[in-house]
């Protein structure tokens, strides 16, 4: 039995905004049609599957911005979260069959990443109104949509939490 420890894979779907902004400028051409939706995803589970589920459907390519750390910890969502750093978070929705690509961003709103890739399409889950979604003027005014998807209800990170804090 090998004492090794494997290298970190690299997973090119973990972007950085020069390359998500090539790789729209890609897909444009191709004519696909660019979803984009934004969170901390701390504990992946079946209401953010089911969510990103509905916004893939949206278009042809997924991308995801993930809130870095210490902008989750900015929210207020408590002073134990996240519980999975930004690198994890992202790596774990870079391997979701259905996303084309992941970046982190540490602002408070993903309104200059949105500005910088105007997609096509503005996902938000159902606990945003579309006139709260933060970039939906942007997108609109470029002729794309923005939409408010339905929440599962009975799943958030936030409920998860508590659950297995009571045991």
């Amino acid at each position: 039995m090998s004492t090794a420890i494997a290298a970190p894979v690299i997973d090119r779907r973990v972007v950085d905004l020069v390359h998500l902004q090539r790789l729209c400028n890609i897909w444009r051409m191709k004519g696909d049609r660019i979803v984009f939706t934004n969170g901390c995803f701390d504990i992946l589970h079946r209401g953010h599957v089911e969510y990103l589920q509905e916004a893939a459907a949206l278009g042809d390519r997924l991308v995801i911005g993930v809130n870095s750390d210490a902008s989750v910890r900015r929210q207020g969502k408590g002073p134990e979260r996240p519980l999975n750093d930004e690198q994890s978070r992202a790596k774990v929705l870079a391997a979701l069959r259905l996303v084309d690509a992941v970046i982190i961003f540490d602002e408070d709103t993903p309104l200059d990443l949105i500005k910088a890739i105007t997609p096509d399409v503005l996902a938000k889950g159902g606990d945003w109104t579309e006139d709260r979604i933060v970039g939906a003027d942007v997108v609109k005014a470029a002729g794309g949509e923005a939409r408010s998807l339905k929440l599962v209800e009975g799943f958030s990170t936030t409920s998860l939490v508590e659950r297995i804090r009571r045991g």
